[in-house]
């Protein structure tokens, strides 16, 4: 059977025509600003000519360019392509054979970088104190950056000890552990979430933004307080997408700025980011014994094939394999 036409697009100009697909199609609003960014640069690179007067040879023109000048990475690339992709079947309904054949740049699989248990000890001690808990939270739970500050209220069950991960990548929801540790700091961080809660609702301003517009279907649903972030932001900011004043989770910026100047403080050497912490307790777990499909899920992997790469990473870090010059050592005599 074949599927039902999308709904005929109401904006006139391009960008706003790319944007009004991809809200029909519920993409993120990453997705959305990646993809608009993408379609402009295209356009401009072109000397402002429409997409449907352009082709094979302008997309592979630019996606050289890319390649070639700019040198970006493969996943840049691919990302640029799939928005491409997207404008002509999705917003411009030109579905032309030869978009199958552009070909994709193959992603090179990379050994992430994983702490030790004492340098991951070392840059939490020097993370300030209000970005140590979320630092904390992320390393103990294995969440992304983003799942760990779009964290709501209702779903942190201290009883069950248990947080459950919403819309993750893939738009998949998965349950993780609440590491016993943190349930007494995270009551407290919840408590003064409630205080900013109460101080929006007596303001009456406009709540939280919530997903695949419930406050539609139920008309106040972002102004109640299962719904407000576990890490609100400390100010109001316009929803870019409503042009509504609303309380926004906390900006992800905070903690990558904290993190480089704690990297620093530790005196750690290897490259570290936000997203290290996730690769530590994948790591870590699997390190103590942890099975692999166990670890698949908490992280929310849709293939173990994925999760392996930390098997390779603890191959590294264990050095289990002894060297052939150990064993000649023990023949050479000195002098």
């Amino acid at each position: 059977m074949k599927p039902a036409a999308p709904p005929v697009l109401r904006a006139t100009r391009l960008l706003d025509q790319v944007r009004e697909r991809i809200r029909y199609k519920h993409y993120s609003l990453r997705t959305e600003q990646a993809y608009v960014q993408w379609v402009r640069m295209f356009v401009k690179w072109h000397g402002l000519r429409h997409p449907r007067d352009m082709g094979q040879l302008e997309i592979e023109g630019f996606l050289a360019m890319l390649a070639n000048e700019r040198r970006v990475a493969a996943a840049t690339h691919n990302q640029a392509l799939s928005a491409l992709l997207f404008l002509y079947r999705e917003v411009l309904g030109m579905d032309l054979p030869w978009l199958d054949g552009v070909q994709r740049p193959r992603t090179p699989k990379r050994i992430p970088s994983v702490l030790t248990v004492a340098e991951v000890a070392a840059l939490l001690s020097a993370l300030p104190a209000d970005m140590a808990l979320l630092a904390r939270l992320l390393y103990g739970t294995g969440m992304r950056l983003m799942e760990g500050l779009r964290l709501r209220v209702k779903d942190v069950d201290f009883d069950r000890g248990v947080v459950v991960v919403r819309q993750a990548k893939g738009d998949k929801d998965r349950v993780v552990m609440l590491p016993r540790s943190l349930a007494a700091e995270l009551r407290q961080q919840v408590l003064a979430a409630r205080a900013l809660w109460e101080q929006d609702r007596q303001a009456q301003r406009g709540g939280v933004d919530v997903p695949h517009a419930l406050e539609t279907k139920y008309p106040g649903v972002g102004q109640r307080w299962g719904w407000f972030w576990v890490f609100p932001a400390s100010s109001l900011s316009v929803d870019p997408r409503t042009g509504v004043w609303q309380r926004h989770h906390l900006y992800e910026e905070r903690l990558q700025r904290a993190l480089k100047k704690a990297v620093a403080q530790a005196g750690i050497c290897k490259p570290v980011s936000v997203h290290t912490l996730r690769h530590s307790f994948a790591t870590h777990l699997l390190q103590s014994g942890t099975d692999i499909r166990t670890v698949q899920e908490l992280l929310g992997h849709s293939d173990v094939s994925t999760t392996m790469i930390y098997t390779h990473v603890l191959k590294v870090a264990a050095a289990g394999t002894a060297s052939p010059l150990d064993s000649l050592a023990l023949h050479l005599r000195p002098g």
